[in-house]
């Protein structure tokens, strides 16, 4: 199949672009930069900002797949102008794509992020899942317009999926990596009460996921993208330092400190949501790392 990606040299759409690329499929990347060391290799490049309409929309229509993964990074402090980037970088990229599957001929099927986020902070145990409603919170306002930009390639004949991520767990980044130097040097521990559910996702798992939902062709709307088995930030604390061999010797940082230094942003490592996939295993999607002790040892051996 051939793939249009926005955000491919991001930390998901790089393993993404090299998994396509790796087992056969052509691959082009949506990309600001013209230095070929930000490029992830055997893919083909258009470059473009993907917040304004330009030259680059006509090459979208020549794809049977178009994966939207743009977004500046929501690890940040909350100022009013990262908010700003954080909503504009979402929303109009989206509005372009559309735009793009505006012109005549054979419409790809969009499968264009979401977040997890869009279902809000639960502080309680209560399972999440596609029908579930949307919080109101600052990254529940950003799903929303995220995805109803992307909906709005429904009246074109377009087949859109909104792929609500989970917490990506990769080799070169992420949120692993942010973990990795404390709980390697003995430094790590939990977040708040460490009650909070951590609803993740293996990053081989969203490869696979989006081929399973590109050929299924029965699949639109939400779809969570994470393990079927997620866990609490004190049970992701202890897998990590276990998988490591590394005691945890430091108490829980409390929910305080962690405000106190990060601000509103904060509240996305002190809360969460028990989110499961329900519509892609109602679908027979199986996935291949469904336990957290599973993912980290595979992804821990593979970056040794």
């Amino acid at each position: 199949m051939r793939f249009f990606i926005t955000g491919g040299t991001g930390f998901v759409g790089r393993y993404l672009t090299a998994r396509l690329t790796e087992t056969g499929h052509e691959v082009t990347v949506l990309t600001r930069s013209s230095k070929a060391g930000s490029r992830p290799p055997g893919a083909s490049f258009v470059e473009g900002d993907p917040t304004s309409p330009g030259s680059w929309q006509s090459s979208v229509l020549q794809h049977d797949v178009v994966i939207n993964l743009a977004g500046t990074s929501i690890f940040t402090l909350w100022t009013g102008k990262a908010r700003a980037s954080i909503l504009d970088s979402r929303v109009l990229t989206t509005r372009n794509l559309v735009e793009a599957l505006s012109g005549p001929g054979k419409k790809p099927v969009l499968l264009s992020a979401s977040a997890v986020g869009y279902y809000g902070s639960r502080t309680d145990d209560e399972v999440l899942d596609e029908s579930s409603p949307a919080g109101d919170e600052f990254l529940t306002r950003i799903g929303i317009e995220w995805e109803r930009e992307a909906k709005r390639a429904e009246s074109l004949g377009v087949r859109v999926v909104l792929c609500r991520f989970g917490i990506v767990l990769g080799r070169s980044g992420g949120a692993l990596g942010k973990m990795l130097p404390a709980f390697s040097n003995m430094l790590g521990s939990p977040l708040g009460s460490g009650r909070q559910w951590f609803s993740w996702i293996h990053e081989e798992d969203i490869f696979n996921i989006m081929l399973f939902l590109a050929s299924h062709e029965n699949l639109s709307g939400p779809v969570n993208l994470t393990a079927p088995n997620p866990v609490t930030n004190e049970e992701m604390a202890r897998t990590l330092a276990k998988v490591l061999k590394r005691p945890i010797f430091l108490p829980a940082v409390p929910a305080f400190v962690i405000r106190t230094l990060l601000g509103e942003f904060g509240d996305v490592l002190i809360k969460g949501q028990r989110v499961i996939p329900t519509r892609l295993l109602e679908a027979g999607y199986e996935f291949r790392f469904p336990n957290l002790q599973g993912a980290l040892e595979d992804l821990l051996r593979r970056s040794s």
